[in-house]
């Protein structure tokens, strides 16, 4: 966790189940993690895991586990995420170009460690959405290409139609700097969020996608809030975001379901960026002094944007 004042960029502040899955890996207790995560709604369980996945010197611990039970669909999936954090902490989230060729080496070495143990997690466990998951980050980094992404995503939503953090995998996925195209994007990202349950936090799809393009559209004498001020001015993006948002954080449905939070944050950013004062007040309103990194590090220091952004909305008020 770090904090900014009142600010709390914690992801655990948003899972309670945290606490005690950290504290279960920590004392090496499988059995008591694997019952925390399994306790766990799909999506939930999906992002727990996620959650876990930077827990340092669990390898062993896992394997023993996937030893003991081959069959563990829970330990595969963890496994195979904490391999996949140990391969992206080498390449870094810089852009390719920025990336040493040893580092690409290491990490698509990690990154088939990883596939591997989860290729035999699916097999064991074909309806396993965080497995699924798992394989589309796993596809992206190893550039396996659009096909066979878009093979591992259909077998995610066969077992779980609208599994919300296997989609956002799909939006990093369908982006060019990962092969794909922004026509293509943009069609997933409203067609998933559509097919959605009003009331969920689908609509960060179609945000996420518009604040990607966004920043890939920023020239090189603009700063990024520049650009996307004027990529998100677009009359066409901004009645895509509006339309979101009223399926999503603005529905009377909306709650605490997963991604509630990261919903909030993105809608924030856009609206603020467009000036849209009382819209991004209703969003920081909601946030209960919760914040995520993500999107505001893509304006600077994440807890400097969030701050002056929220500042502006809410006119200094606490």
């Amino acid at each position: 966790m770090f904090t900014a004042s009142d600010v709390v960029f914690d992801r655990a502040a948003v899972h309670p189940e945290a606490a005690p899955l950290r504290a279960a890996l920590t004392a090496r207790d499988w059995p008591g993690a694997k019952t925390v995560l399994d306790a766990a709604a799909p999506m939930e369980r999906t992002g727990l895991i996620s959650l876990a996945a930077d827990e340092p010197d669990i390898e062993d611990l896992l394997r023993e586990a996937l030893r003991a039970d081959p069959a563990d669909g829970t330990a595969s999936a963890l496994l195979g995420r904490h391999l996949i954090h140990g391969g992206w902490e080498i390449r870094t989230s810089y852009r390719a170009q920025y990336v040493s060729q040893d580092q690409f080496t290491r990490f698509r070495e990690w990154l088939c460690r990883a596939e591997q143990v989860l290729i035999d997690g699916a097999q064991h466990n074909p309806a396993d959405p965080a497995i699924w998951t798992a394989r589309l980050i796993s596809a992206r980094g190893l550039e396996l290409g659009l096909a066979e992404t878009r093979r591992r995503y259909d077998r995610l939503i066969a077992a779980d139609p609208d599994h919300l953090p296997g989609q956002l995998s799909m939006v990093q996925s369908l982006c060019p700097k990962w092969s794909g195209t922004w026509e293509l994007l943009h069609e997933f990202a409203r067609e998933a969020a559509e097919a959605a349950p009003p009331g969920g936090a689908h609509g960060t799809l179609v945000a996420e996608a518009h604040i990607e393009h966004g920043l890939d559209e920023v020239g090189t004498d603009q700063s990024n809030a520049h650009g996307l001020i004027t990529y998100l001015s677009q009359e066409h993006v901004r009645a895509e975001i509006y339309q979101a948002a009223r399926r999503s954080i603005g529905h009377p449905d909306f709650s605490g379901g997963y991604g509630w939070l990261l919903a909030l944050n993105m809608f924030a950013l856009c609206f603020t960026l467009i000036g849209d004062k009382p819209a991004a007040a209703a969003a920081f309103q909601q946030m209960e002094g919760l914040a995520t990194k993500d999107p505001w590090h893509w304006l600077g220091d994440a807890a400097t944007e969030f701050r002056k952004s929220r500042d502006w909305a809410l006119g200094g008020a606490r």
